[in-house]
């Protein structure tokens, strides 16, 4: 298994620049789906396509006690590895490959800026827009009004609207 946490992967240049990572960040949302289907279709369409994973544990809260904060962040962490792997599992399904997985703790926009200018390999961010009339979802509106010109990859916004056959047709 492709599993990498907290710090971008040790490759070469050369092997970098074959590699493309088709990045989605993984969440509870219903839109991820569709942004999942996106990206496997065109990481198997890509030489050296692979799809990433990114999830964002939110910084610890309580702070109060230290050894009840561990406890709590611990948790977080278990609860997004088991939700990562369930995500992963669903691309390597797709694909025929497992999907490079990154995990890290922080601010969502800080950590997934981070992350895209860390790993180079990482050619693509792949984001789902909600389904509902609320408007894209938080992370989309907020990377393309605030952080567009901050991003070295092209942003992929795939409608929540979109079937699996429609996603297809496009891909």
């Amino acid at each position: 298994m492709a599993k990498k946490t907290d710090s971008a992967p040790e490759t070469t240049a050369s092997a970098v620049e074959q590699k493309r990572t088709f990045l989605c960040v993984a969440d509870e949302s219903e839109e991820l789906s569709q942004a999942i289907r996106f990206a496997c279709r065109r990481s198997m369409r890509a030489e050296g396509g692979r799809v990433g994973l990114l999830y964002i544990v939110g910084p610890a809260e309580f702070q109060h006690w230290m050894a009840v904060g561990d406890l709590m962040r611990e948790e977080r962490r278990q609860k997004a590895e088991e939700m990562v792997q369930v995500v992963a599992a669903i691309a390597q399904k797709m694909t025929g490959k497992m999907p490079e997985i990154y995990i890290r703790e922080g601010d969502i926009h800080e950590e997934l800026l981070k992350l895209i200018d860390e790993d180079k390999a990482i050619k693509v961010l792949v984001l789902g827009a909600a389904a509902t009339g609320e408007g894209p979802g938080p992370l989309v509106s907020y990377l393309v009004s605030k952080l567009a010109n901050k991003l070295r990859v092209p942003v992929v916004i795939v409608p929540g609207t979109l079937t699996d056959e429609q996603i297809d047709a496009i891909t």
